[in-house]
């Protein structure tokens, strides 16, 4: 059976962390060993979490500057009943993402394994 309920909950807060750029939230939803990409850079970017992390903390969070939210969950499949896909959308200051999150559960737990996003351009 699908826990859609639990997956709906880690990308709930995979938002919040986002929109604070709240490292330890992040740190929660994203397993250890996940990988963080995209093809939008040439060469194709790739991060580990612990430099993915650095790398947040180093931003502005958008909610500093109470920048509107625009978070959105267009899908979630689940290939089992430990691991799931969701394609989320949402808005962090002038750029709009589409990020493809891919998610197990280990030990009862939903977390992030992967996460590969495309920038939208806004025009």
């Amino acid at each position: 059976m699908s826990d859609f309920a639990g997956v709906q909950d880690v990308l709930r807060k995979y938002f919040d962390a986002l929109y604070t750029c709240d490292v330890d939230l992040l740190a929660e939803v994203f397993h250890p060993r996940a990988i963080y990409a995209t093809a939008d850079e040439t060469p194709p970017l790739y991060r580990d979490m612990p430099t993915y992390f650095e790398v947040v903390r180093g931003r502005t969070p958008p909610a500093a500057s109470a920048d509107p939210r625009r978070d959105i969950i267009d899908e979630i499949a689940f290939a089992g009943d430990n691991a799931a896909a969701a394609r989320v959308r949402c808005t962090l200051g002038a750029r709009d993402f589409v990020d493809l999150l891919t998610l197990v559960r280990e030990d009862g737990r939903w977390r992030i394994i992967a996460k590969v996003f495309q920038i939208i351009e806004k025009g």
